[in-house]
């Protein structure tokens, strides 16, 4: 039995667990549609009504899901810690905890039903891709947040050495000069703060230049990780198809 529910909730190349999928998924849709409806502020008592009994049923499908994949999961903590167990969770908790504590403040945990679009994730199969990439390139996506983190800090302290002077209540400390630097370098550039010195408009200047080559970096780690990646699914799949 265990065997048999396993291949329905995590297989999902046979003909069941395809079929289990793709009810998980429309019900996830359905869910954030009404989800976006129950917000319209002129719904009948009928569509109230309506979706919260759709809401109870998806609900306690999501449950009986949770259930079993806790059930058939080799190391049931490791599945409930993880990134798609905690999703799972979240996908329920605010229904059961509405209903246990009738607290107003509560009711903020009802937003944590957005959650369920990430339960999408689980099934689109492009996404073992990404995971892939990550691990290649997680060494150089950490050495360029330190990097990126080391030009935010002396942009920061420097267009407060242009700027203090002539704008003190915009420019008061490197703390709150750290906004203007993440939009500049980020070439975002909101215009709610910049410089009007002639010091403060060379040195942005530069930081716009160097803000170009932040911007890109990430896109061409992503690329290459991402191509390396459909290789490495690639040799899987065939070292798979001799196998079998």
């Amino acid at each position: 039995m265990r065997k048999k529910l396993r291949a329905l909730v995590e297989d999902n190349t046979s003909k069941y667990g395809k079929i289990f999928d793709y009810f998980i998924q429309i019900l996830i849709l359905l869910s954030l549609i009404l989800f976006a409806i129950e917000t319209l502020p002129d719904n009948s008592r009928s569509t109230i009504v309506f979706i919260e009994s759709f809401e109870i049923f998806c609900v306690l499908v999501f449950t009986i899901e949770y259930i079993l994949r806790i059930y058939v999961a080799e190391h049931k903590l490791k599945y409930i810690f993880s990134f798609y167990g905690i999703i799972d969770f979240l996908a329920i908790f605010p229904f059961y905890i509405s209903r246990v504590c009738d607290l107003r403040a509560l009711r903020a945990f009802r937003l944590f039903r957005i959650f369920r679009a990430l339960k999408l994730i689980r099934y689109n199969k492009a996404l073992n891709r990404f995971h892939i990439a990550a691990r290649i390139v997680k060494e150089e996506v950490i050495l360029f947040l330190i990097v990126t983190g080391i030009f935010v800090f002396l942009a920061s302290a420097g267009i407060y050495y242009f700027e203090n002077e002539a704008q003190p209540e915009v420019f008061s400390s490197v703390f709150h000069s750290a906004w203007w630097a993440i939009v500049t370098l980020t070439t975002v550039g909101y215009g709610d703060v910049y410089p009007i010195t002639d010091g403060g408009k060379i040195f942005t200047f530069f930081i716009l230049i160097i803000g170009v080559g932040i911007v890109t970096i990430p896109a061409g780690l992503v690329a290459s990780a991402l191509s390396k990646a459909r290789e490495i699914e690639d040799e899987e799949n065939l070292e798979n198809s001799k196998h079998n």
